[in-house]
């Protein structure tokens, strides 16, 4: 019998690929319209992103699935507005600045 030693080591498995494939096509489109990793040098990056966010997922909690713009998803906008500001987060950007709030 082999044994393989899995215990404690990420489940990538896990990961449902077909919402990660529209996350992927919202940074595609970007990536046209702007340029490879525009998103990293976003000046008010929190802001920005956040409100972006907000936008994408106040549309789709109104009954829109699909963004205008782009004909993708709203939710994989919101997604990687996201990922984008986790990414700032993990990264110490010094963009990624947190507004105090009351």
């Amino acid at each position: 019998m082999t044994i393989k030693k899995d215990k404690g080591k990420l489940r990538w498995d896990l990961l449902p690929l077909k919402p990660i494939e529209q996350v992927v096509r919202v940074l595609t489109k970007g990536a046209k319209k702007y340029s490879d990793n525009n998103w990293k040098t976003v000046p008010n990056f929190n802001e920005r992103y956040y409100a972006a966010a907000m936008r994408h997922l106040t549309r789709w909690r109104m009954g829109y699935k699909k963004d205008k713009e782009s004909g993708l998803s709203h939710l994989a906008h919101v997604i990687c507005c996201l990922i984008f500001l986790l990414w700032g987060e993990l990264n110490g950007s010094r963009n990624n600045r947190t507004r105090k709030t009351n």
